[in-house]
């Protein structure tokens, strides 16, 4: 099967896909205030059957993806991600299942600890008040129990502390996750997306600049969005066409450049008229990295923040 081909679009390369974000449940415990993906106890895990998620899975690492990322809902919910872990590790890929750690399956842990797996997951206090009034349920003793697990356990995790309410206790929360051990700790802001939506409408000006060229993202009904973010910006649908396919069509085409031109004109230029280069990604790629870099939602080695990098929005 040819590569997916590399394009020129307003001036910026678009090259490879190399990340995926395989969102395989719309189903989560959680009903968190700000969750991008409208996710809750009422969703379901689509369409997609195990076998279509492996035919995507196969098709990716056959095109040269590096790096999957399991998504929700809580993907720990799916009763195929054991098997999809493995599935994707067997075809070379670096796994990391974002999770808001409320339940982790007894039997998932051995999975998890498997070379080539990670963890992911978003906080949001270390007061467990504030904790449920973001989640919608008592949720913090649980996640940070589990978090406190996987540290135990030795598997790399990262953690992305939300700020979505005002006041909120996010430098708390951070200095909580490093008590824990957590050594990997991002920060971003609320994404108008979903249940994000406060006063305005979804658009490009909740994106980090970076969808538009080498990542791509798949809906529990096979939908292909340029990322998670970018929902109201369907290319394709993966039960009706291979991704190599969809990627080169046409709409594909339009929508990158679209998000290309948008992206552009974000730029900050210089006296010369020449666009301004981001600053350098923070090990932490807070806000101090810019537009370039925030939020950044790429597993460590993956994205545009390597290799110090990796960001996180919040999946939950």
């Amino acid at each position: 099967m040819d590569r997916f081909p590399v394009r020129f679009t307003g001036g910026q390369r678009v090259t490879d896909i190399r990340f995926a974000w395989l969102e395989i449940t719309g189903k989560c415990q959680l009903s968190c205030s700000h969750c991008y993906a409208d996710s809750g106890p009422s969703g379901d895990h689509g369409t997609m059957a195990p076998e279509d998620w492996q035919r995507v899975i196969g098709q990716l690492s056959a095109q040269g993806v590096t790096a999957v990322q399991f998504i929700g809902g809580e993907p720990m919910l799916h009763p195929g991600l054991p098997n999809l872990i493995g599935y994707a590790l067997d075809r070379g890929l670096r796994v990391e299942v974002f999770s808001n750690l409320v339940h982790v399956p007894e039997g998932l842990w051995p999975v998890l600890e498997r070379d080539g797996v990670s963890l992911a997951t978003s906080y949001y206090s270390d007061d467990p008040a504030e904790h449920a009034a973001v989640t919608g349920r008592p949720s913090h003793a649980r996640t940070r129990a589990n978090i406190a697990e996987a540290v135990r356990r030795g598997i790399p995790l990262r953690a992305g502390v939300i700020d979505v309410r005002e006041g909120q206790r996010t430098s708390a929360a951070q200095r909580e996750l490093e008590t824990i051990g957590v050594h990997q700790i991002g920060t971003d802001r609320l994404r108008q997306v979903g249940r994000g939506v406060r006063d305005r409408t979804p658009d490009t000006s909740q994106l980090c600049g970076h969808c538009a060229s080498g990542v791509i993202a798949v809906s529990p009904d096979g939908s292909v969005w340029p990322c998670v973010f970018s929902r109201w910006l369907p290319v394709g649908n993966v039960m009706d066409a291979a991704l190599a396919d969809i990627l080169a069509s046409p709409e594909a085409q339009r929508v990158r450049e679209e998000l290309a031109a948008d992206f552009a004109a974000r730029e900050v230029t210089t006296a010369g008229g020449k666009p301004k280069p981001p600053p350098p990604c923070d090990p932490k790629c807070g806000p101090a990295c810019g537009p370039s870099c925030n939020p950044s939602c790429w597993p460590t080695g993956a994205g545009p923040c390597t290799p110090n990098g990796g960001c996180q929005p919040n999946y939950d």
